[in-house]
């Protein structure tokens, strides 16, 4: 019980928000690696009434310490849940979070055969796609080799068969799709010193921001869409929230639809582009 509470106390001296969470999952990570085998959140508290082996107190030690300097808890236990599926996370992939699933809902609302995943990362968003329609086939892309690797052994865990490409937007991506997704980086330079230490500091900048007015990735995809588009094709692209007027005018402007779809909070966060079949 002590490690916990004064792992919650160095976490808050530390300024993070949610150190009683934090500590506790990180806990749960050192019982696993201890035990061999994962304990269930609710088997937590008769763990903490037992003296802590010395292996799991050494363990839990290097976890506090990178906590408290602020890394993630995905990058420290090498995890994250997005969606129905937990993805292996690491600092060479952006963190996915709970605000992208409003893209796949939207996705899995539509109907396509095939999916392009621009900027995949970790592979969260196209193996969500996939998993979900096993009848369906999907190429996902990102110009980080170490990414893809990443991606592709997500989809081999998940059991999601998918093409992982090595691309800078278009470039090298042949065929047509009925979908293009896409978290791309959106952050402007300007912002970075602004994000939380978390994200600043430890996940992968080219994943955050194009050094620019964080708009440069949204031009790239509106205009090559409709080349890569089958007729009638759309896309969903997330955005940041206050970034839906200047991308939905990028994509307009090339003959789509657009819409704005809002998170669970309120915020703008994903723009539908539909290209009418010519």
């Amino acid at each position: 019980m002590q490690l916990c509470l004064d792992a919650q106390s160095r976490f808050e001296a530390a300024g993070i928000a949610d150190a009683y969470n934090d500590a506790t999952r990180l806990f749960l990570h050192a019982l696993e690696q201890s035990l061999g085998k994962r304990v269930p959140r609710h088997q937590l508290a008769q763990h903490l009434k037992q003296q802590a082996p010395a292996e799991l107190s050494t363990a839990f030690a290097s976890m506090v310490a990178a906590r408290a300097a602020r890394q993630p808890v995905s990058q420290i236990i090498g995890r994250r849940a997005f969606w129905e599926h937990e993805f292996q996370v690491t600092r060479e992939t952006l963190d996915p979070r709970p605000e992208t699933e409003t893209l796949v809902e939207a996705a899995l609302a539509r109907p396509w055969q095939s999916v392009l995943d621009m900027g995949t990362g970790t592979g969260a968003i196209l193996i969500s796609l996939l998993a979900a329609r096993p009848d369906a086939t999907g190429q996902g892309t990102d110009i980080s080799t170490a990414a893809l690797d990443v991606a592709r052994a997500n989809a081999a865990k998940i059991g999601v068969t998918a093409t992982f490409t090595r691309a800078d937007w278009y470039a090298g991506v042949e065929g047509r799709f009925d979908l293009i997704v896409s978290n791309p980086p959106y952050i402007a330079l300007d912002e970075m010193a602004g994000l939380a230490p978390e994200v600043r500091d430890w996940e992968q900048a080219s994943a955050l921001t194009d050094g620019g007015d964080g708009l440069a990735a949204y031009r790239a995809i509106a205009a090559g869409a409709r080349a890569h588009l089958a007729p009638g094709g759309s896309v969903l692209v997330e955005i940041g929230a206050s970034q839906a007027p200047a991308v939905s005018e990028l994509f307009a402007a090339q003959g789509a639809v657009t819409d704005v779809l809002r998170d669970l909070d309120g915020r703008n966060r994903v723009i539908s582009a539909v290209f009418p079949a010519k």
